[in-house]
């Protein structure tokens, strides 16, 4: 199937570009047209008058004796003709194709031409406009003629077109003004998809429901489709937060419980169970949203964040270390961004043993790494593992909590920032996590 080309403008650009195209033809095949008649009328007019001198210069010749002949003659030469008498007849170029048209037309205006022997040829190929020719007088001489004026040929008079196309131009212009403003709804439309997501604003205003009526048919399909999904999400979003309640409340009380559980061995693998069964539930509504309603940036300390989540880690007897300023301030969600440094840590603790994370400032871009000596990823898995209930087993432990949401949730936190999470293998083993927040306005140490 053949396909158009593919332009790099836009739909009221390609709209115009079509109606361009079409006003170019048509006015390109009019003025051909035109110009075509225009010639033929020219050649017309032109042989009228070459006739009314002819026979006007025929009768007077043939009045005068043969010796005042010549002079008659080049007293008959105007502006426009040259005419010389010949006592013999002169010899011609070849006639040209296009001037047997001519004589007719020659002998149709002064049929008394005809017995005198009209024949027309052009002066030479470089003077194609330029015509000469011979008659026949009574007596047997001749007379020589010659236009001294180049005859109109065919020409499309660059000149005048492009006089011609100014109005048309001006009307694309106006066209296309006149395309752009009925096209406005679309541009809103497209606007408001490109706002439209999982953390956009549920009271955001629907779009104006204006244009023609196959672009308003659209933009009401859409604030339907918009409307229906949010209530969709809001439905989700109060399931999951009550299923979230209803199983921390039963977790709740068995954690009290096995306190009455005498035999220690077993005490301490049911309170892993239940830690296990809690990381789990957090981690699966984090991802789905489940914890209440989009949380909205605040000016942070980063600096004392990323220190927190790493002294806490070493309150709970792991390998962890901070480098990086003492303070630095910077919008973000707090929630959702702490959670994902404490993804990190916790991967980086859990495969490899021991984190270290590092704050720093490259470029006026935010950049927080998470280190470890672990086995790292595969490099052809690394895209892999931030698609959510994605474990590598043979690139990880096998012993690992949750439902591999992890990295997961780390990359929608960070995308929620506008920046990107980044994933390599270190040179000397391990992997490096590193979140890069774009620079912003506002940031500072």
């Amino acid at each position: 199937m053949n396909r158009l080309p593919s332009f790099p403008t836009g739909l009221i650009g390609r709209i115009v570009a079509i109606l361009l195209l079409t006003i170019v033809i048509e006015f390109g095949v009019s003025v051909l047209l035109y110009e075509r008649a225009s010639e033929f009328s020219v050649r017309d007019d032109e042989a009228r008058r070459l006739a009314e001198h002819l026979v006007i210069a025929r009768r007077i010749v043939d009045e005068r004796p043969r010796d005042e002949r010549a002079v008659t003659a080049a007293e008959l030469t105007t502006d426009r003709y040259a005419v010389q008498w010949r006592p013999a007849r002169p010899d011609l170029p070849r006639r040209a194709a296009g001037l047997r048209e001519m004589e007719q037309q020659v002998l149709a205006w002064e049929p008394s031409l005809a017995r005198s022997d009209v024949h027309l040829a052009l002066a030479s190929p470089g003077q194609r406009s330029v015509v000469l020719g011979i008659l026949r007088l009574d007596d047997g001489s001749w007379l020589y003629f010659r236009t001294l004026e180049p005859l109109r040929a065919f020409d499309l008079a660059l000149g005048r077109i492009l006089l011609a196309l100014i109005p048309a131009i001006a009307l694309m212009v106006a066209g296309g003004l006149l395309i752009r403003r009925t096209l406005r709804p679309m541009r809103q439309l497209a606007d408001a998809v490109d706002r439209f997501g999982p953390g956009s604003d549920p009271a955001l205003p629907p779009v104006e429901e204006a244009g023609p009526g196959e672009v308003r048919r659209l933009v009401v399909a859409f604030n339907g489709l918009q409307a229906r999904i949010h209530r969709l999400i809001d439905e989700r979003t109060r399931a999951l937060a009550a299923v979230g309640h209803d199983l921390r409340t039963p977790l709740a009380r068995l954690r009290l419980r096995t306190d009455a559980i005498a035999d220690r061995d077993v005490r301490t693998s049911v309170q892993n169970d239940l830690a296990e069964m809690e990381a789990m539930v957090l981690s699966l509504l984090a991802f789905l949203g489940g914890e209440g309603e989009p949380e909205r940036a605040t000016l942070v300390d980063l600096a004392v964040l990323c220190a927190s989540v790493i002294d806490d880690a070493n309150d709970h007897g792991h390998s962890a270390t901070y480098t990086g300023p003492d303070h630095f301030e910077r919008a973000v969600r707090r929630s959702s961004f702490k959670r994902a440094l404490v993804n990190l840590v916790e991967n980086a603790i859990h495969y490899g043993g021991g984190a270290t994370l590092t704050l720093a400032i490259e470029d006026g871009d935010t950049v927080v790494r998470v280190e470890d000596d672990g086995p790292g990823i595969p490099e052809e898995s690394l895209a892999l593992v931030l698609e959510p209930f994605v474990r590598l087993d043979s690139a990880r432990k096998r012993d690992t909590v949750g439902f591999g949401l992890g990295l997961s949730i780390v990359a929608r936190a960070v995308e929620a920032e506008a920046g990107r999470l980044e994933l390599r293998n270190r040179a000397g083993g391990g992997l490096c996590a590193a979140i890069v927040l774009p620079a912003r306005l506002g940031a500072r140490q």
